[in-house]
């Protein structure tokens, strides 16, 4: 008799401890699959040095030209889009839903860093926003540059969506052709935010190698122009800045990867 109990003592506490680690072990997220599948266009974008901003005749006052070298990273071909925001955080702050294809619109910087927050604890992995020398050198072509005032090329309607062409609306993702490294969009359809906080661009050498901004400030870095700005907005050196809470229906943003080593 007491075999028998000792049997069946060692089974219910099988069963007891198979329930608690069942209920605390940890769950993969239920759209993980995907999440990984939507995150599997990015562009390696090599390390180099190039000419940040524009000559006095075409640029604004903030958009001093200055050599910056960028170490080599991996960005985003699209903007995060609508649906992979949706499956990461379970909500959809457009206002324009026609398609889950069209960027994610209405999130600020704020928003950003949440949604890039439970994105890693999700994959494991270091996605982040890039900085604004990594955002220019991308949009430029890095290596392949060929030194467009666009993304892509001189002729904006090829490349981008402004407001000349967009219609009043945002536009479904790689609609239009890419740069010079095969990245879409990133001169108009929607402004990008960047890791970094706005200000003059640093002159000194802690400015000319991978730069991160200023130490603090009170607006962050939007950058590309969008489908609500006119084409001169869209230019690859143009800076745009605004509080990290602000949103608004032509904002969103790309992710960046570390390099494999």
């Amino acid at each position: 008799m007491k075999r028998k109990e000792i049997i069946i003592g060692v089974i219910v506490l099988g069963i007891v401890g198979f329930g608690i680690w069942y209920f605390f072990w940890p769950k993969p997220h239920p759209n993980k699959e995907r999440i990984e599948v939507l995150l599997e266009h990015f562009v390696t974008v090599d390390g180099g040095s190039f000419v940040m901003g524009s000559p006095d005749s075409i640029g604004s006052d903030d958009e001093i030209q200055h050599t910056v070298y960028v170490s080599t990273f991996k960005i985003q071909n699209t903007e995060v889009t609508q649906e992979l925001y949706e499956l990461v955080m379970a909500a959809n702050p457009s206002e324009n839903k026609a398609w889950k294809d069209m960027p994610v619109t209405n999130v600020s910087w704020e928003d950003c860093q949440e949604f890039i927050k439970k994105l890693n604890e999700i994959t494991d992995l270091e996605y982040r926003l890039p900085t604004e020398a990594e955002w220019e050198y991308a949009a430029r072509g890095g290596v392949r540059s060929m030194g467009y005032v666009y993304s892509g090329g001189t002729a904006i309607d090829d490349f981008g969506w402004h407001e000349g062409n967009a219609g009043e609306t945002v536009h479904v993702v790689a609609e239009k052709k890419p740069n010079e490294l095969g990245i879409y969009d990133m001169s108009g359809n929607v402004w990008e935010w960047c890791s970094d906080w706005y200000g003059p661009y640093r002159l000194d050498s802690k400015g000319s190698r991978d730069p991160q901004g200023p130490d603090n400030g009170q607006y962050r870095v939007l950058r590309g122009g969008s489908w609500s700005y006119n084409a001169y907005s869209c230019r690859t050196a143009n800076r745009g800045r605004y509080y990290p809470g602000y949103r608004n229906s032509d904002g969103g943003f790309r992710l960046v990867l570390p390099a494999v080593r």
